[in-house]
């Protein structure tokens, strides 16, 4: 398994080149690249030319760092055709660097509207169609996560959905601060997702259903606002020693594939302190877990 550096809480205070480094100083021999504006950033088209894609590899080269995932967010299963269709042509670009960098495993979310669920459904099928013989043309595996305000959020029915894109090639991302929106227990998701599990994301959450649904107040009431938070272990409600253990009975910490990433971005104030506990965490519940 691979413990991987997620570098968005060093956003304000590096560049992109300067990422590899910080992972190592931090201890980690993986990196994830999230959206950040010199390479893929949120929905819009990549803006890393071959010079600069050339240039980071080299960066993770000479930090000895490998880069473990590429997490592109593009509008793929929006419903306006005309950002569909830009979406696609992102991906592609998108793909090619993860190529030209030896990275096989990506990561997204489905990037649709709860509100017209089912036209983004049908959107995300349509741009399968022209993406997954790339991706299986390039070998490379994209998880997806469930992402709360997405067209579907919970873990089963998200589970479903990719299994009826029929590739090998599409897998699951099991986020930790999203547990308490996927609402389907974490043993019940893995039990049908099995080895597709490919990604997991590391932080805490507070469980918004608590207190009779008032432990978050929104206003007005009844807004569809989603809240959730991303923080560190043992700062929110996951049961961290149940999730391990789930890990471990479904084979994700012992396969050399899996990516698990820390994904802290509640205290870019305390970014290094932060990041290096996240480190010591995944580590140590990992054997703990293995027993």
């Amino acid at each position: 398994m691979k413990f991987t550096f997620d570098p968005v809480p060093f956003h304000h205070t590096h560049s992109l080149l300067e990422f590899p480094k910080v992972a190592a100083d931090l201890g980690f021999e993986w990196l994830q690249m999230t959206p950040h504006p010199d390479f893929i950033p949120f929905f819009t088209h990549p803006k890393a030319d071959d010079a600069l894609v050339s240039e980071f590899g080299q960066a993770c080269k000479d930090a000895g760092v490998g880069v473990a995932s590429i997490l592109p967010v593009q509008r793929w299963s929006s419903p306006d055709e005309n950002l569909r269709e830009a979406s696609v042509r992102n991906w592609k670009r998108a793909i090619q660097i993860a190529v030209d960098l030896g990275v096989e495993q990506m990561n997204t979310e489905f990037s649709g509207r709860p509100e017209r669920a089912e036209e983004s459904e049908a959107a995300f099928y349509r741009s399968m169609e022209e993406l997954v013989p790339i991706i299986e043309r390039e070998g490379i595996h994209v998880a997806i996560d469930p992402h709360p305000d997405d067209f579907v959020e919970k873990g089963l029915d998200a589970w479903r959905v990719i299994r009826g894109v029929n590739s090998p090639n599409l897998g699951f991302v099991y986020v930790a601060a999203h547990s308490f929106h996927m609402e389907d227990p974490m043993d019940q998701i893995l039990d049908q997702v099995g080895d597709r599990l490919r990604v997991v994301h590391i932080a805490d959450t507070l469980d918004h259903h608590l207190s009779g649904g008032l432990r978050y107040i929104t206003n007005p009431p009844g807004s569809a606002a989603r809240v959730h938070q991303h923080l560190r272990i043992g700062d929110g409600d996951v049961d961290w020693d149940a999730f391990f253990a789930e890990l471990n009975r479904n084979g994700f910490l012992d396969r050399e594939d899996s990516v698990m990433v820390t994904s802290v971005f509640a205290e870019s104030e305390n970014n290094v302190e932060t990041t290096r506990y996240q480190l010591e965490q995944m580590r140590s519940r990992t054997e703990a877990a293995r027993g």
